[in-house]
């Protein structure tokens, strides 16, 4: 690091590289899948970007909590970086919201003119769904709980909230996934099935990464990497975390309930 400024200059990297040449190649796996012609390149790119994944990461907690690269002025900039991440990812999501406000309040003629469309039996609102909220909500509380045990410095109460935070994720997971395959539509089934998967299924790759995101951090913290004053990359999981809670709340009264 030169030492006659604050900042960090990063050092040449192969992963960003690497990284979107395993995107490249899901992606074009994915399309060769879709028409018949195997699912090799995805699993290769996929394993491609596992360990992308696991090696950027690896590099990053090396600078910040061994080389000390993260100073002050290095943490402004991250925290920045995060608030314009989240910022776009928050009109990623407006775009499916306004996919679905457009069809639900004006619905055409080939739909029935009503909502849902004619023949399209909606998920009860009060299963599943009221469930995984009360699970997001949850998981919300805990990562709270979490981060004020950092700031206290009570590391066995940081730990266990952190792990019970994880462990809602995944929970979160697996309901949805029961409910997809308990679904009677699919999303194929016009406009309400297209909104309705796009939207719910882009939030759950959103809960998978979050949940990755804070496995990382539980990791970190059980191998002391964080201190009461220096803890950015766990704020950055806990800020992403509450986002996908906020979506959540949005699908669920929009799409599960009054879309129901």
């Amino acid at each position: 690091m030169n030492h006659q400024h604050p900042y960090h200059l990063v050092n040449q990297s192969p992963w960003p590289i690497t990284a979107s040449l395993g995107a490249l190649i899901v992606t074009l796996g994915l399309v060769l899948w879709f028409h018949g012609l195997g699912f090799s390149a995805v699993l290769l790119g996929l394993i491609s970007l596992f360990f992308v994944t696991l090696s950027w990461w690896r590099d990053v907690i090396r600078e910040s909590t061994f080389q000390g690269n993260h100073t002050y002025a290095v943490g402004v900039g991250l925290r920045y970086g995060m608030v314009l991440f989240i910022t776009s990812e928050v009109l990623f999501f407006f775009a499916f919201f306004w996919a679905f406000f457009h069809s639900s309040l004006a619905p055409t003629a080939e739909l029935g003119v009503c909502w849902p469309p004619t023949g399209v039996s909606p998920i009860n609102p009060f299963l599943v769904p009221l469930l995984n909220t009360a699970v997001l909500l949850s998981s919300g509380v805990t990562v709270t709980w979490s981060h004020h045990s950092i700031i206290e410095k009570s590391w066995g109460e940081a730990v266990q909230s952190l792990f019970l935070t994880a462990i809602l994720g995944f929970y979160f997971t697996a309901l949805q996934a029961w409910e997809y395959f308990d679904s009677s539509f699919t999303i194929s089934d016009g406009v309400y099935g297209s909104t309705f998967f796009v939207a719910t299924g882009f939030h759950g790759l959103h809960v998978i990464i979050g949940t990755t995101f804070l496995l990382v951090c539980f990791f970190r913290l059980v191998s002391y990497h964080f201190s009461n004053s220096h803890h950015f990359g766990f704020e950055a999981a806990a800020w992403y975390w509450h986002f996908v809670d906020v979506v959540w709340l949005f699908l669920y009264i929009s799409i599960y309930w009054w879309g129901s």
